[in-house]
């Protein structure tokens, strides 16, 4: 081994996301929504270590289409996590909720909830639901369809006067427990090329009386989480099922101008070629094949790409970095630096970085990931590094072993490799896929129910006339609602 790989190798051990749908009470034809979406963490902070901490916590009908503009920049430096502006009951209130594509319920604070943030470090007072205070509001009792799906069966005591009840424990050891609601939800419809008009659906959601952890403070506090994992309680679940949208979403981020594309519907441009999901699993698992960095294919054991339990490969846009196991984090890296033998590296936070001028683009080589059916991902410099300062780059990469037991043998593929690609989940075929983009244009997504095109272009909310303005907005169009992961 050359002495600039033992050094790179001592660099490298560094210590671096239920079940029936709700049935809508709208007959109306199926449509599309947009909520507006803005970064959990302030922009400019630089604490590329909290981001990296919520990183590991996580570890066919007819219908329009919906645009969600969402806020940020997906840049470890930048903020993290995407949060949205949701209207629920009637009249209708305004909830801001952190959008998770691993999770499967909506919730929000409910006004049972003694303990629960009123107002959030982010800036903004925060709104406590009473189902009372709504006209079309109503309790989920635990002998009602949804409650027995959700919970396998029906519950001990269970009668028709006892509210279905729910707790979510997330990685971070953070807890939400309440009960569910069944409420209309308000989105915006897409009626033509970048044109919408309001839309509504029913959803039962979670009412939280109580919650445990981060979500009790207030220094990043939101109303609560909204989650469209593939379990039928997910939001995007019960529209579909009610006929509002369909099962297909997608999402571009933009990390070179902000803004970018979140959409759910039938994406017909661009095309993406697609790679199966693997049957049975929880989050957006794919059956990943080899790596090779530079055009050379990486020699590693079999049992890095297998997929079970605990092991396997994820793709979440909801995490910000991405995680390898330690066996194919270091490889990954003593070939990336592999004619850098000069480099001297430090740790900034945790991160392994390093000072180097010019552009990391000519200097480094591309890293491509390659899945079931021939698809590839293509990583480039700039998307597996992020600047930290003048000339100083760190590694997007983080080794998976020195995070969670249970995520020490995942690769789990998160926004920063991503940005700048059309991916689209396709949870009615069961398959994903993606395809380099220049997410600062427009996608057209299929009316399914007139067999019209529309197109959806990407947006900034600082353009849009919000209050809280955010410097370099990442935004995101969704097609229907948002899209977010939590591994739990």
């Amino acid at each position: 081994m050359a002495p600039r790989a033992a050094l790179l190798l001592a660099a490298l051990a560094l210590p671096p996301l239920l079940l029936a749908a709700a049935a809508s009470s709208d007959p109306g034809p199926a449509a599309t929504g947009v909520f507006q979406v803005r970064r959990k963490f302030p922009a400019g902070g630089g604490n590329i270590t909290a981001l990296r901490a919520h990183d590991g916590r996580r570890h066919g009908r007819l219908l329009a289409a919906a645009d969600v503009p969402l806020g940020g920049l997906g840049l470890p430096t930048d903020t993290g996590l995407y949060f949205t502006e949701i209207k629920l009951g009637t009249p209708p209130k305004r909830y801001y909720v952190q959008v998770d594509t691993g999770s499967d319920i909506l919730w929000v604070n409910c006004i049972s909830c003694e303990r629960c943030p009123r107002k959030s470090g982010l800036g903004f007072d925060l709104t406590l639901y009473d189902p009372k205070a709504s006209s079309s509001g109503s309790t989920v009792s635990c002998e009602q369809g949804f409650c027995l799906a959700a919970h396998g069966g029906k519950l001990p005591g269970c009668s028709a006067s006892v509210p279905c009840e729910y707790r979510v424990m997330y990685g971070d050891g953070s807890s939400t427990t309440g009960f569910f609601v069944t409420d209309s939800l308000q989105f915006d419809q897409v009626t033509g090329d970048g044109q919408t008009q309001r839309g509504n659906g029913s959803v039962t959601f979670g009412c939280g009386a109580q919650q445990g952890g981060d979500l009790g403070t207030s220094n990043q506090a939101l109303d609560g989480i909204i989650g469209f994992g593939q379990a039928n309680t997910s939001m995007l679940s019960q529209l579909a099922a009610a006929g509002k949208v369909k099962k297909v979403f997608a999402h571009c981020l933009d990390t070179i101008k902000g803004g970018g594309i979140f959409a759910i519907g039938n994406v017909v441009q661009p095309k993406v070629k697609t790679t199966p999901l693997v049957a049975d699993m929880p989050h957006y698992n794919v059956n990943l094949k080899s790596i090779d960095v530079g055009g050379t294919t990486l020699q590693l054991p079999a049992h890095v790409f297998e997929t079970g339990e605990k092991k396997g490969t994820i793709i979440d846009s909801g995490t910000t970095l991405t995680y390898l196991p330690e066996l194919v984090f270091k490889e990954v890296m003593l070939a990336v630096f592999n004619k850098h033998q000069d480099i001297t590296f430090h740790n900034v936070q945790d991160f392994l970085c390093f000072q180097y001028s010019g552009s990391v683009d000519d200097g480094f080589p591309t890293i491509t990931f390659h899945f079931e059916d021939d698809l590839a991902l293509h990583v480039y410099p700039h998307e597996y590094f992020f600047a930290n300062g003048n000339d100083v780059y760190c590694v997007g990469f983080q080794n998976g072993g020195s995070q969670s037991k249970d995520g020490k043998d995942i690769v789990l593929m998160g926004d920063l490799v991503l940005s700048n690609k059309l991916v689209v989940y396709d949870l009615e075929n069961q398959v994903i896929g993606w395809t380099d983009y220049n997410c600062s244009s427009s996608i057209k997504v299929k009316d399914d129910m007139t067999g019209a095109t529309h197109t959806v272009n990407s947006h900034d909310i600082e353009s849009s006339g919000w209050r809280f303005q955010w410097h370099n907005s990442l935004v995101l169009l969704l097609v229907i609602l948002v899209c977010s992961y939590l591994i739990c």
